[in-house]
This record gives C-alpha cells, structure tokens and sequence, in this order.
C-alpha cells in the first residue's frame, strides 16, 4: 500500500497509522463462517474510496514474538496455540473458533499490529493508530481460546506499553457488542488498566454483570437500548472514571457490530454514535494521554455497516471530523 499526499479539503488532519498484513486474510474458519476474510478487504476499500487512507501511514503488522504474547497471556497458552496450528484442514480450539494453516501467523500479525502500533505512538512518530486486523482479540482470556479470538491483540499492545515503555497508567476502552471477557480476565486486579466497557446484556460470552474489581467499568445494555443509552452511559460512568484514573495512554477495542443493521446484537447503534464515543475517547485522550490512541478492530460482520462505522470512526482518529 503506497502512501500518497493529502488531496482532499479537510483543514490539517493529523496522520494516524494504518496497520494490517495480507496474512491476516489468509485465516479463515470455514465456509459462512461471519469472522471471515472479506471484512477486512471491505473496511480498506471504503476507507480508499472516502480518501481517509490518505491521511493514513501505512504500516505492515509484525509477527508478535512469543516474548510478547506471554506479557499477556499463559507461556502454557502461548505454546498451545503454536503446538496446535495444523499443516492442512482445521483444528478447532473453540465450539466457534478455528484454526487453519494460517491462522497462527494471522493471530500474531494481529497481535504484532498492536505492539507496532503502540511503538510508534509513545515514541511519537504518530498519535493514532488504527490496527485493520484479524482475528479480533478481546475474547482471548489470559489461558485461553474462544469466541474467534486466539490472542488479545489489545491487552498484547497495552501491556507492551506498560512492560516495556514503562507508562504508569493505561485505559482500555471496549464498545464491542459483545462483552470483553478475555480483557477483565487479562487485567483483573491490575490498578495500571481501567477497563470501560459497553455491551449487550444476554449476549455470549454471558460475562460481564459481575465485575472483577474496581479497575473495571462495565456498563451492561439491554437490547434495543440505541446511541442515547451509549451516551448515559459514557457520560455517567466512563468519562468521570477516565478523568479520575488519567489514563496515558488509550487502546480500543473496536467492535462494530452493535450497529442496528448487523445481526450479531440488538443495541441498533448507527455512524454517528461510534463517531460520537471516539469523539469522547479523543478528548480524554487529549486531556490526559498527549492524545495517544490505538485502536483494533474486534467485532463488526455485515460488510457495509462495518466499513461505514470504521471509516466514522478513523475519521475522527486522524482529526477529520
């Protein structure tokens, strides 16, 4: 992907990485399978199509090291996943969630995305990243595979911040419709993470509703609920604990299927309400974090809607909106 001067007419927008790897089409689960390759390939056309990857450094996804996983995650795990990867057909970790020849080199991709992607925004060469990759993290518990995620490409990314470039203090923020089980378990009694958390109440993985600790801001939806419960729900519970915590840095997870017209929830959020929480989350950011931001992508499984809710969403990472 070439990377091509700004032709379009929004009024200095800051450049945002852009991070993702062909190997991260190659895993597939199977036939019909809604975790499948072509979400990624519709997201980067639209994204083309509405000139935002102008504005958008290009970067290929490093293979996250085995070093990196396990700041994250079991070295027990880490080794299981690499001693599972099979050479042909399917091996399945999960009732939902399968490996293919490439799936190991896609998970780590993934992985890798958010370790670059934090790399290069606490070192300042950029003040966004959006990492285009999958398979989506925030499933995978701290030993385990489920919900066709196999590492947890945030908590891989925030704990690299921690560990390793030595922040104090991190926020994960997770909008997926679907809560982020692999996240709390990932994070749980560590006071350098505030997790802040939306999903839908009822949903797999049927977590959530009793929260692990004072770290963790999980704001359960009932269906139906719409962007005006997004917005109590951020203003009442989210922001107060960000501007408490001063979080330095800000990872996303970046689930887009709780918009009313994918069928994996019920919450009917549109554009404008994933543009509005990244508005919110870009203002802490300023506030508290030197506007650092990384963003994966996680869930989101009709093809339109998701590139659509993307591209609302990079919008306002790279300052266009």
């Amino acid at each position: 992907m070439g990377h091509r001067r700004p032709t379009n007419h929004w009024e200095t927008p800051l450049l945002s990485a852009f991070i993702t790897h062909a190997d991260c089409a190659r895993h597939e689960m199977g036939p019909h399978h809604p975790e499948c390759p072509e979400r990624l390939a519709a997201i980067q056309d639209h994204l083309l199509v509405k000139g935002l990857l102008d504005y958008m450094l290009p970067h290929d996804a490093p293979l996250a090291t085995e070093e990196q996983l396990g700041q994250a995650h079991s070295m027990l795990h880490v080794k299981e996943m690499f001693a599972a990867s099979p050479t042909e057909g399917y091996v399945h970790v999960d009732p939902d969630t399968n490996m293919n020849p490439h799936t190991l080199a896609a998970a780590r991709r993934a992985a890798g995305a958010a370790v670059l992607a934090t790399d290069l925004v606490v070192n300042g060469d950029v003040p966004t990243a959006f990492c285009c990759v999958r398979p989506p993290g925030h499933h995978a518990e701290y030993a385990a595979a489920m919900g066709f995620c196999f590492f947890n490409n945030v908590a891989v990314g925030a704990r690299h911040a921690l560990n390793v470039h030595g922040l104090e203090r991190v926020a994960i923020i997770d909008f997926d419709v679907h809560h982020g089980n692999g996240s709390e378990s990932i994070f749980k009694g560590d006071d350098r993470v505030l997790m802040c958390s939306i999903y839908e109440t009822g949903l797999y993985p049927f977590t959530g509703e009793d929260s692990y600790g004072p770290n963790m801001i999980n704001i359960g939806l009932p269906s139906r609920s719409g962007g005006d419960k997004l917005r109590d729900a951020v203003n009442d519970h989210w922001l107060p604990a960000l501007n408490a915590f001063r979080p330095q840095m800000i990872f996303i997870s970046a689930g887009f299927d709780a918009h009313r017209e994918d069928d994996m929830g019920n919450l009917g959020f549109v554009e404008a309400d994933y543009a509005w929480v990244t508005q919110q989350i870009m203002a802490v950011a300023q506030a508290h974090s030197q506007g650092r931001v990384v963003s994966c992508l996680e869930g989101g499984y009709v093809m339109s809607p998701l590139a659509r809710s993307v591209a609302a969403h990079v919008k306002v990472l790279i300052g266009a909106d």
